[in-house]
């Protein structure tokens, strides 16, 4: 039991405890007060030797149930003579008639022999009674008196103890303390003031516990009861049964929380989950407002124990969690693909791969696969040139993150990619390309060794090894004599190698033996070395026998009816000689047999006697046949003798007739029979007859001839072309006008001296030294398609353009409705090229070429190359025009038919002499030779590069300056220009077209387009194949006649540029200004279509000004990537003189595209930056974009400035950029150049000496760095960087041709962007021509500098 004590003066709370008396002696006296309440009767105890120790005497209280507080008074006397204690005296309250508890007060000792008077203040309240109890025991010395007197029931409060306040009852849950309020009043005598005394007592409530509690105060002057408060100690609620699982996820459980039973008390205000991953010791709880709940936020594929939290009201009122839901989520998709893919080692045939290692994070499911999947494409071995792709994927194990990938084909780019996946996803990584390293090749197919024999070569032709397994770098071909027919020839002979490039795969064996057999061996290289070797056996063919006669000596004599002749031996090639025949040839009046001329004489393997010859009318006869042992040496022998020689009766001559007599010699071999006969014929009568004998091989080729000439004039094609019209009517009339347009404009200008230029021809702008005259016949032309006039041809074609009837469309499609020539691409026979024979094979004249001004002809495939430079050779063709390239879209268009040093084809050798390189095309100058002529030929080869496979050129600026390169190239007395492209129409046409109208343009001041095209399809079907090249032809041509020729040579520059500055007085302007004005009137204007990429919603912030954008085709993307940034910067490539898209042109960049402006300097390899505005020079900000000093990284480029120089001109900076998701690439190093002479608001520079040094510099560094590209960037990307560009284009045209063309370089950059040289003034036009005309000016660019 807990009891509180307080004095009356200053109390001081504290807590005692008693323990209680438990029972009563037997003998133990009570007693009850009267029925008054105000006075009681005296009672002691007197127990001298009366009593026991521990005897106890009671007087109870009648119960006490108002609901106030009584103050009872008593007095009390306790004493001992001797001082002992006579006992104790101890009051006690009891309520509801219970036990009677703990002792409110008590006294023991002797008090001394006077009377104490007491208070007790007892709060009592409804509906709970109380009862006073006085209990007196007895001590053990059993001496002395104990009394009680006045035991008194005020109806007034205390005056010497307090009074309580009511004790209220306390609920607590369990294991938390409860507190009790102890308040007490007071008014008495014995307080100066009135008093508030507060208590709090704690106790602590242990679970199923319920006690009553009250306050009590004790002293010497009384004591002061409460009510009892009652104690009730609560359990806080747990749930019986678990949390019930509705649907997991791979990060949530949705869970039902089951709260319908519980144990423990209620109610429950709160409810809560308390969750943990089962391998964690951290939990977490989260409130709930519902029956249902989503745990959010959990990681995939992990088991979780959940359980339920119930709270009741009051401090400690949550229970112990509820049983545990253990549950597991579902595995998530994997984050993300695997990343950093590399290769550790490469060799021919395996791959040694690494990856980033796989963790929880990644993967987010324990249960997971890795795959690894790739693909490679393969020949399927046709003869379509057909790839198969090979595609696997391999499981990979889990815990690696390496693997090897084996039985890969060599030299072949392999894809990789990763797949991770789990039973939620996959995710694959993006392709990696990895090129596995060359092996030795394959051998070669021996069914892909194909020959052709003859006597003394072999043509060799194979196909590359299905498996190359790397570059072919060579071929081996290995070849010896194992067996022959001619017994002179010592086998086996010595064995001979020859090598051949890679791509030459053919080869012509020459010097070789007849009749014999070779053992040929051919093998292909790689750097890894050779591969296996393919054999064949090839036999020449035997050769006739050879003569010794150097001239046929007169006959020994001669009678009436006989002639004798001197007979020598034949030296037998490949077979022995198996026998002579002497032929007799009659000539007479009624046979009119013509005399074989020179080079027409073949042998007469017709055996036919004298007797069937007569019979059949034939003009040679047997006279005799010989045994090779009768003719061991030289021996005369008689013609006419009337003998028989083998069977042939040599019958006698006629004196009255002439005769021609043969002697040929024969071999057989294996049933193959040759001849051979001297080269010149014994001879009787009075006339000699002599001739040769011509050897024609057989070529299966196509060779087709026209006369239709119209630039070239020379005396000697004049002769071979037929310009009457005699053979007009076998044509149908389309033809017969075409062939008209032809003769009017072709045969009868041959050889005209050209005097003056008519007044239309002024557009054209031509070379002063071209100088032509008006035609004297007329020009044929049809009613509906007539010529037009040059100065009408900028109004004809806007109207063709914008007509809405008759416009290109249809002039298009009635020209293709004429029907003129066949489906193929093979030419009019009347018109095609033929070859001279070879070997007497009168099928080897064809060569797919037509005559057509110029030789026009297919690409060649590989067995025609030697055809074609029989052609070249025999039309003494000094200049070929070749507008396609070898490989396009993929697709091979036409065979390599030139070497890269020297080579033979044939008898013909080609030897490359020289190759001169730019932008748009390429001239090789080759030196050509053939066996058995002394004189050596020269021939240029002009290659057209800029020629899409599909469609035209974007402009015609390029072609045209190709076209007037041709033309001033051709030496006046050469041969035809052979042209060609792919298929031999087309681009061909396009081009002849061009070149055919210019000139007439220049001539005659006309264009007839339409009928020269209907008439160069009347020679060639599909010479011109879309509407849109016969668009491309007109504005070519209206592009020439509007621009003229602008190329200035150096040497007349200054006189020419003094006249162009000159200011005409009747329409006060100046060449100069004119030509700028053109310049402006043939750039193209730019549509927003053409600039879809740039105003893309995403890309428009990249822009620095909207007015300024490059067109879609000139763009230059980048690659490499950086997050979810787009390929896009405003740039544009641009060609120079030399190289094409050897700029890079881009405004300052912006502050959130420096990024994007190192990504374009390392994806283009942009060895030099040429900066030509000032930073901040304007409103637009112009912040610098590099590390200056040290190094600083921007998104994946680092960049490092490693050394810095300046000048008054221009600083110079060099950095080292690097890749860093790309290491395996390597360094750029990168030359800054920020120019520092030209003031912002100028539109040159500040000096031209300074600007000439800066272009010297950086020409100087890019040649030192080889090939790469020039940044050049002012502020906007247009004129300023415009005139760098201009600039180094002339300087390059000075240095490589001496001319300067200043028009050429500006509408070139222009074509890419149109804003390049802008300012409508002429002061960048004054400043390109004051570069070049400064006098005796020398540009020095081996000494960084500029001297004059």
């Amino acid at each position: 039991t807990l009891m509180a004590a307080a004095a009356m003066q200053g109390v001081d709370w504290h807590i005692l405890s008693f323990l209680g008396l438990s029972v009563l002696p037997k003998d133990t006296s009570a007693w009850r007060p009267g029925e008054s309440n105000h006075h009681s009767r005296l009672i002691e105890l007197e127990f001298f030797f009366k009593h026991f120790g521990g005897q106890r005497a009671q007087l109870l209280l009648l119960p006490l149930s108002e609901n106030d507080t009584h103050c009872i008074q008593f007095s009390y006397f306790l004493y001992s003579r001797d001082g002992h204690s006579p006992g104790d005296l101890q009051v006690y309250i009891r309520v509801n008639s219970g036990s009677k508890g703990s002792s409110v007060w008590n006294i023991t000792g002797s008090q001394g022999r006077q009377w104490h008077q007491v208070e007790l203040a007892v709060s009592t309240f409804w509906p709970s009674e109380y009862q006073v109890i006085f209990e007196a025991t007895v001590s053990e010395e059993r001496q002395g008196y104990i009394g009680l007197d006045d035991i008194v029931l005020l109806n007034y409060p205390c005056y010497k103890v307090p009074h309580f306040s009511r004790l209220g009852d306390v609920e607590v849950n369990a294991g938390q303390n409860a507190s009790f309020q102890c308040v007490a009043t007071g008014t008495g005598r014995d307080w100066r003031f009135h008093k508030r005394l507060m208590a709090t007592f704690q106790v602590e409530a242990q679970r199923g516990e319920q006690d009553l509690y009250r306050c009590v105060t004790l002293s010497s002057r009384g004591a002061a009861i409460s009510n009892f408060g009652e104690l009730i100690v609560r359990v806080p609620p747990t749930p019986i049964a678990p949390p019930q699982l509705l649907r997991a996820g791979p990060t949530y459980l949705i869970i039902q929380l089951n709260t319908n039973s519980i144990v423990g008390d209620g109610p429950v205000i709160r409810r809560e989950i308390q969750y943990r991953a089962s391998q964690s010791m951290w939990t977490e709880t989260h409130g709930v407002g519902s029956l249902t709940y989503k745990v959010w936020h959990l990681e995939p594929d992990t088991e979780y124990r959940i359980s339920v939290l119930l709270t009741r009201p009051g401090e400690g009122g949550t229970g112990a969690p509820g049983p545990p839901l253990i549950s597991r989520t579902k595995c998530a998709e994997p984050m993300r693909a695997l990343r950093g893919l590399t290769a550790v080692e490469i060799q021919a045939r395996q791959l040694a791969l690494q990856w980033e290692p796989l963790g929880y994070n990644l993967t987010r499911c324990h249960t997971y696969s890795l795959s690894l999947c790739y693909r490679y494409s393969m020949p399927t071995g046709g003869s379509g040139g057909n790839n198969a792709t090979v595609r696997e994927c391999l499981s990979v194990d889990r815990n690696t993150s390496h693997f090897t990938l084996r039985d890969l084909p060599p030299f072949r780019a392999v894809h990789v990619r990763l797949a991770l996946a789990n039973p939620e996803g996959k995710k694959e990584s993006r392709e990696v390309t990895f090129q596995t390293e060359e092996d030795i090749p394959g051998g070669i197919a021996p069914e892909s060794l194909t020959f052709t024999p003859l006597d003394d070569m072999i043509f060799l032709k194979w196909e590359e090894p299905v498996e190359p397994n790397g570059l072919i770098t060579q071929y081996e071909i290995s070849y010896q004599s194992i067996e022959s027919s001619d017994p002179g020839i010592n086998v086996p002979g010595p064995r001979r190698t020859v090598s051949k490039l890679r791509n030459e795969t053919y080869h012509m064996f020459s010097g070789l033996h007849p009749g014999t057999t070779y053992l040929v061996s051919v093998r292909a290289r790689t750097a890894k070395g050779f591969g296996q070797t393919a054999l064949t056996e090839i036999t020449t063919n035997i050769s006739a026998p050879v003569f010794d006669y150097e001239d046929i000596p007169s006959p020994l004599s001669e009678s009436e009816s006989t002639i004798t002749v001197l007979l020598r031996p034949a030296l037998a090639r490949g077979a022995p000689v198996s026998a002579y025949q002497v032929v007799v040839v009659e000539e007479d009046g009624s046979r009119k047999v013509r005399r074989r001329e020179l080079g027409a004489v073949d042998c007469f393997p017709t055996p036919n006697s004298h007797n069937e010859a007569q019979a059949k009318g034939a003009p040679h006869y047997y006279t005799a046949e010989l045994a090779p042992s009768s003719l061991p040496e030289a021996t005369p022998f008689t013609v006419g003798d009337n003998h028989t020689y083998n069977g042939y009766w040599n019958s006698p001559l006629d004196p009255t007739k002439n005769y021609l007599i043969y002697f040929q010699a024969t071999s057989n071999f294996r049933g193959v029979r040759t001849a051979k006969m001297p080269d010149k014929a014994f001879v009787s009568g009075a006339q000699t007859h002599c001739f040769y004998v011509l050897a024609t091989l057989t070529v299966n080729l196509d060779l087709r001839r026209a006369a239709m000439s119209y630039r070239q004039e020379k005396s000697r094609k004049l002769s071979s072309l037929d310009c009457s019209m005699t053979e007009q009517s076998t044509l149908q009339q389309d033809e017969r006008m075409a062939h008209s347009f032809m003769d009017a404009h072709g045969c009868n200008a041959r050889n005209e001296q050209r005097s003056s230029v008519n007044e239309s021809s002024s557009l054209l702008g031509g070379s002063p030294h071209r100088h032509c005259r008006r035609k004297s016949s007329p020009y044929h032309t049809g009613q509906l398609h007539p010529a037009v006039r040059v100065a009408d041809l900028l109004q004809h074609i806007n109207q063709m353009k914008t007509a809405e009837g008759y416009g290109f469309k249809q002039e298009y499609e009635v020209r293709k409705d004429t029907g003129v020539g066949s489906k193929t691409y093979n030419g009019n026979d009347r018109h095609r090229v033929k070859l001279h024979s070879l070997l007497a094979d009168p099928s080897s004249d064809y060569v797919n070429a037509n005559y057509i001004d110029v030789s026009h002809l297919q690409s060649h495939a590989q067995e025609m190359i030697y055809d074609f430079w029989r052609m070249v050779w025999q039309e003494n063709c000094f200049s070929i025009v070749m507008i396609t390239k070898l490989v396009e879209v993929g697709r091979m268009k036409c065979c390599k038919y030139w070497p890269d040093d020297t080579e033979l084809y044939g008898d013909i050798k080609i030897t490359l002499l020289k190759t001169e390189t730019l932008a748009e095309y390429t001239v090789r100058t080759f030196a050509m030779e053939r066996r058995g002529y002394p004189a050596k030929h020269e021939v240029c080869q002009f290659h057209f590069t800029s020629w899409p496979e599909h469609g035209v050129p974007y402009h015609a600026t390029g072609l045209l300056a190709f076209l007037r390169r041709v033309k001033a190239s051709t030496p006046p007395d050469a041969g035809p220009v052979v042209v060609h492209c792919s298929m031999g129409a087309g681009r061909t046409g396009c081009y002849i077209v061009l070149d055919v109208m210019l000139d007439m343009a220049e001539c005659e001041g006309v264009v007839d387009i339409y009928n020269c095209v209907k008439t160069l399809c009347s020679r060639r079907i599909n010479m011109i194949q879309t509407e849109e090249q016969y668009v491309f032809i007109h504005d070519a041509i209206l592009e020439a006649c509007l621009c003229g020729e602008t190329a200035i040579p150096v040497n007349e520059f200054a006189l020419t540029y003094k006249e162009m500055l000159k200011v005409d007085s009747q329409s006060n302007t100046s060449q100069l200004r004119e030509e700028f004005q053109t310049l402006n009137s043939v750039t193209p204007h730019l549509d927003v279509e053409e600039c879809s990429i740039s105003l893309m919603p995403r890309n428009r912030e990249k822009n620095r000004s909207m007015d300024v954008l490059p067109p879609d085709r000139s763009l230059a993307f980048l690659v490499t990537t950086e997050g979810e940034s787009s390929n896009y910067i405003n740039a544009a490539l641009a060609d120079s003189f030399l190289r094409p898209a050897a700029f890079v042109v881009t405004p300052h960049p912006l502050p959130g595209t420096t990024t994007d402006f190192w990504r374009l300097v390392y994806d283009y390899g942009c060895t030099s930056v040429v900066m030509l505005n000032q930073l901040n020079q304007s409103n637009s900000p112009c912040l610098q974009y590099w590390p200056e000093p040290g190094l600083q990284q921007f998104g994946p480029m680092t960049v490092e400035l490693l050394s810095r120089t300046a000048d008054d001109d221009v600083i110079i900076r060099l950095f080292r950029v690097q890749n860093i998701t790309r290491l395996q690439e390597g360094q750029l190093v990168v030359r800054h150049f920020q120019f520092l002479r030209w003031s912002p608001y100028r539109d040159v520079p500040d000096s031209k000496k300074a600007f000439l040094s800066l272009l010297a510099q950086v020409h100087n560094w890019q040649r030192e760095c080889g090939e790469g590209r020039t940044i050049v960037h002012c502020l906007n990307g247009g004129g300023r960087s415009g005139t760098f560009c201009a600039c180094t284009m002339i300087l390059e045209m000075i240095r490589h041709h001496s001319v300067a063309d200043v028009f050429f370089a500006a509408k070139t950059l222009r074509n890419s962007k149109p804003n390049m040289v802008e300012t409508m003034v002429r002061k960048q036009r004054v400043f390109y021509h004051n570069i070049l005309n400064r006098p005796k000016q020398k540009l020095s660019y081996h000494t960084g500098h500029c001297s004059f």
